[in-house]
C-alpha cells in the first residue's frame, strides 16, 4: 500500500490525531507557563487545573488570573476574558461553510482555539462529511488534553523545571508565537494571502512603534482583512456594446 492511499484509508480520528500532533509543541510548554504563573498568584494546582479545564482560552487566563491577583472586581475579569475571546465570532462564520449536518458541532465548539480553527479551516475542505465530526473531536481533545496536563504540571512542579532547565523559562514565552508562524507559513505560498499576511504583519511592526501601539493587533487585523477584501472583491467585467 502506497503512502498516499494510507492517507486516504486514515479515519477521521487518526487524523485528528496526526494533525493536531504537532500542536502539543506550543500548547505544552505555554500551558506549564500559565501553571506556574496561576501557582504564584496564589492558585491551587487544583484551581489553575479547572480554569483551562472549564474556560481554555489561552490568553485570556493569563488575563484572568492577573486580574483576580490584583484584586479586581471579579465581574471585570470575567468581562475583560470574554471580551478578548470576542474573536470566535470571527472564526464560527469561517468554519459553517466546512461542516457536517451533526447536533455534536455546538459541544465541540469548546474546543476551538485559534491553532484548532486554522488547522479545521483548511482540512475540513479536504475531508468527507462522515470524517468531519471525528476529526475535530479527536484534534481538539488532543490539544485540550495537552493544555490541561500542561497547566497541572506547570502548577505542582512548574518551579522546580525552570530551576532545573533555566532555558525553558526564556523559551517558554516564544512556543505559542512560534506554533502560529508554523501553522501560517504554508499560506505565503499563495499570492492573496501572501500580500494580506504581509500587509498585516508591517502594520503591527510600524503600528508598534507609534502611540497607539496599544492597539497595534487590532489595527493590524483590520488593515489585513481590509487588504484581503479588496484583493479578493469580484472584478465586474463591462459588458460589451450591444449590437444595433
Amino acid at each position: 500500500m502506497t503512502t498516499s492511499t494510507k492517507a486516504v484509508s486514515r479515519s477521521g480520528w487518526q487524523r485528528g490525531l496526526l494533525d493536531a500532533l504537532p500542536l502539543l509543541g506550543g500548547y505544552i510548554p505555554v500551558a506549564i507557563s500559565f501553571g506556574l504563573i496561576a501557582s504564584q498568584a496564589g492558585f491551587s494546582a487544583l484551581e489553575a487545573t479547572l480554569i483551562s479545564l472549564f474556560i481554555y482560552a489561552g490568553a485570556s487566563q493569563f488575563l484572568l488570573v492577573a486580574m483576580v491577583a490584583s484584586g479586581a472586581p471579579l465581574w471585570l475579569a470575567v468581562s475583560m476574558t470574554m471580551l478578548v475571546n470576542v474573536r470566535h465570532v470571527v472564526y464560527a462564520p469561517n468554519l459553517v461553510p466546512h461542516l457536517s449536518q451533526s447536533r455534536a458541532w455546538p459541544w465541540l465548539m469548546h474546543g476551538l482555539t485559534d491553532q484548532i480553527f486554522a488547522l479545521a479551516h483548511t482540512r475540513l475542505a479536504q475531508l468527507e462529511d462522515s470524517d468531519k465530526v471525528s476529526w475535530y473531536t479527536a484534534a481538539s481533545l488532543l490539544a485540550w488534553a495537552s493544555w490541561v496536563s500542561g497547566t497541572t504540571l506547570g502548577a505542582i512542579a512548574g518551579d522546580t523545571l525552570t530551576q532545573q532547565w533555566p532555558l525553558m523559562d526564556a523559551v517558554m514565552p516564544f512556543a505559542l508565537p512560534a506554533l502560529f508562524v508554523v501553522l501560517l507559513a504554508p499560506r505565503f505560498s499563495d499570492r492573496l494571502w501572501f500580500f494580506t499576511l504581509s500587509v498585516t504583519i508591517l502594520s503591527a511592526l510600524l503600528l508598534a512603534m507609534t502611540v497607539v501601539k496599544n492597539a497595534a493587533i487590532p489595527l493590524a487585523a483590520l488593515a489585513g482583512g481590509l487588504t484581503f477584501y479588496l484583493l479578493n472583491k469580484p472584478q465586474h467585467k463591462p459588458e460589451p456594446p450591444h449590437a444595433n
